[in-house]
């Protein structure tokens, strides 16, 4: 019996934590609120979008290509040989 009543209590608690957190991610006092720190945070950043600064592209000619041949200077190992010449 006790049992029972502690899945009640526990099924119970749930549905009231999700009823109250929908009523309140609902309600229009928090709509009103997310969607004026939305307009607050892009004022923000169309104030300090020509502020930034911007950096010179250096980077060409960086990458070197080097031909390596597959074939070539290919070593198998074996992963229990590898442990016993540590060892």
């Amino acid at each position: 019996m006790i049992k029972e009543l502690k899945y009640l209590f526990y099924v119970f608690f749930i549905l009231f934590f999700l009823f109250y957190s929908t009523k309140y991610y609902f309600s229009e006092k928090n709509i009103k609120k997310i969607s004026r720190l939305i307009l607050n945070i892009e004022s923000m950043v169309n104030t300090n979008e020509n502020e930034i600064l911007t950096l010179e592209n250096n980077t060409e000619n960086i990458v070197e290509y080097v031909e390596n041949n597959p074939k070539e200077n290919k070593k198998k190992y074996f992963f229990w040989k590898l442990l016993d010449n540590n060892g």
